[in-house]
């Protein structure tokens, strides 16, 4: 049966956990921008560290809970009741907003750096929560449409966040006007959880260990027993990798070989988005609800077409000489037009590629492990980015292009595909 993905919004079962997600999305962009905006402009950074080390400090922050806390967090999920979990862990991100205002009242760099880590604390407690209880609230043949939704609705508001953290912070009244809108959302995210409907304790007697390694162990151990779980982890988390690496360097890639300025960057973000959630809805549309993994080798295939693609396009660019040119001038160019159809085609393979990878997730987890599982997902696709990130960074300081980088992600990918493929039999 088709379900179609608009329905699910008009239902309590799911638009709850939606907007919950979304906000909280939201919020740890718009506090992850804002402080990297002041870090780079000097707004903050009161002992001139070197501001390109300091953004890669907080930044490395963030991730750092998800190898901290998610063996405890996927126990946790699986033990308590999950809708009033929820409402738990957002009524701690007021709080964190709380300290938030006054790291900015403050200009403490220190003190934001601290609430940004408990930020990725909340995060890493939240992701198994909010994948977990999904398949509660949702029938199987929902589960592409929800996860379609998640997935579109997740790098909207990481658009939204980050826009909106970059250009108020600048303001003259930048850090009171971001501290009240983070505020605000963490409020109306607390708010909107409590309606959220309950969802039954997966395994009440459950025991928790706090013995994270030990643990981690056991999580990765669980995600290995099932093939089609964890092929879906490795794809999922190889996915966070592209992701990843395409976001954090659109700016040089736009400043170094576009000459382009910030509406560049934020032209580039917008692409990336909407092809997101072109891709993660035309997903729902192609599988009518079956969960299946027929189109993500395709999609994964076609993705690196797109890279090789942008390779050769940007590989002989050269910036213009004098001022940084505009979102508007830079869409004057034909090959300019081919890097964004480049961009939108990744993006769109990645909506198609990812959505069904977390519905069978999902669905082919053992219930009273499920979420433990996802947890085992959430700390992988940390490891992996972490992984990505230090390979793109070396490359980098060895005098490899961006473009170069990209050509490395293609080829990789090819071979994840291949890896990938292997789901086909199973889910298909």
């Amino acid at each position: 049966m088709t379900v179609k993905a608009p329905n699910l919004l008009k239902t309590r079962r799911f638009l709850p956990i939606f907007v919950t997600q979304f906000l909280g999305a939201m919020n740890d962009n718009i506090i992850k921008q804002a402080l990297i905006v002041m870090i780079i402009f000097g707004l903050l950074n009161p002992h001139q560290m070197n501001p390109g080390i300091l953004v890669t400090v907080a930044s490395g922050i963030f991730v750092l809970p998800f190898f901290l806390f998610s063996a405890t967090a996927g126990q946790i999920a699986d033990k308590f009741e999950k809708s009033a979990t929820i409402q738990h862990i957002k009524f701690i991100e007021i709080l964190i907003m709380v300290m938030a205002c006054f790291g900015f009242y403050l200009s403490n760099t220190w003190l934001l750096i601290f609430v940004l880590f408990l930020m990725g604390v909340q995060s890493s407690f939240f992701g198994p929560l909010k994948y977990g209880i999904l398949p509660n609230h949702l029938k199987e043949e929902e589960l592409i449409a929800g996860n379609a939704l998640i997935e579109a609705g997740t790098f909207l508001a990481i658009l939204i966040g980050t826009i909106i953290g970059g250009l108020l912070i600048v303001l003259e009244y930048g850090s009171v006007i971001v501290s009240i809108i983070l505020l605000v959302i963490a409020l109306f995210g607390w708010l909107i959880s409590r309606s959220i409907p309950l969802a039954v304790a997966a395994d009440p007697n459950l025991k928790i260990n706090y013995n994270i390694l030990q643990e981690i162990g056991r999580m990765v151990g669980r995600a290995r027993q099932t093939r089609t779980v964890f092929l879906s982890i490795i794809g999922i988390s190889w996915f966070w990798v592209v992701g990843a690496t395409f976001l954090s360097q659109f700016p040089a890639y736009s400043k170094t070989l576009l000459g382009g300025n910030a509406s560049v960057v934020t032209l580039f973000m917008i692409v990336f988005s909407v092809g997101i959630g072109i891709g993660s809805y035309g997903c729902a549309k192609l599988l009518k609800g079956v969960i299946s993994a027929k189109y993500v080798p395709l999609s994964a295939f076609v993705l690196s077409v797109f890279i090789t693609d942008l390779y050769f396009v940007s590989v002989n660019l050269s910036p213009p000489p004098d001022v940084l040119i505009t979102a508007s001038d830079f869409l004057r160019s034909p090959t300019n037009i081919r890097i964004l159809f480049d961009l939108a085609g990744i993006s769109i393979c990645g909506g198609l590629y990812t959505v069904p990878l977390y519905a069978i997730l999902q669905n082919d987890s053992d219930p009273k492990k499920r979420s433990r599982i996802i947890a085992a997902n959430n700390l992988l696709n940390a490891l992996f980015m972490v992984f990505g990130a230090i390979v793109a960074t070396g490359m980098l300081a060895l005098d490899y292009t961006i473009p170069e980088v990209f050509l490395l992600l293609a080829i990789a990918n090819c071979f994840i595909a291949l890896y990938i493929i292997r789901l086909i039999p199973s889910r298909s």
